[in-house]
């Protein structure tokens, strides 16, 4: 769910709301992810560290520096790809993020730290439930957010 829909507000609502009429002819039917692209610098570290936060590789093609991972039920996941010049960096506040639905994300927590990783804070309080995040060695943040607070939000 996103942050619109968690408060009732859905995207056509967005668009009306905006009182640009050019939007809503120019709008373009989302049907959901197809992946998400992590820049990594190497293939192996990068493997290990998501496997330690729970993701399962479905694919992994290491003379082209790629691995696939499963998120969930869904067919797609997380592409890690194998970029020259990316180096380990420190998170910046700015960077990108992709949330992922759990069931209780301070249990979530509570496992990455017991497998190693470290969340970038404690979990905290959102509209919805609970989110805490974590940084891979190259600066590409995963969140982990449940609906405790919003179960009929929740996947099933």
């Amino acid at each position: 769910m996103s942050d619109n829909q968690s408060v009732g507000l859905s995207v056509e609502q967005s668009v009306r709301q905006s009182g640009d009429p050019s939007a809503e002819a120019q709008s373009i039917e989302l049907l959901g992810f197809d992946n998400v692209l992590f820049p990594v610098g190497d293939l192996e570290e990068a493997v290990s560290f998501y496997e330690r936060a729970g993701f399962p590789v479905t694919h992994r093609i290491d003379e082209i520096g790629l691995a696939i991972l499963k998120v969930g039920k869904e067919t797609p996941g997380i592409l890690l790809r194998v970029e020259d010049g990316v180096e380990h960096r420190p998170v910046a506040w700015s960077a990108p993020r992709v949330w992922l639905e759990v069931g209780d994300a301070r249990a979530a927590g509570r496992a990455l730290e017991a497998s190693g990783l470290k969340p970038l804070a404690p979990a905290a309080s959102v509209a919805t439930g609970w989110t805490v995040e974590v940084a891979d060695p190259w600066g590409n943040v995963v969140g982990f957010t449940d609906y405790r607070k919003r179960p009929e939000l929740a996947r099933s």
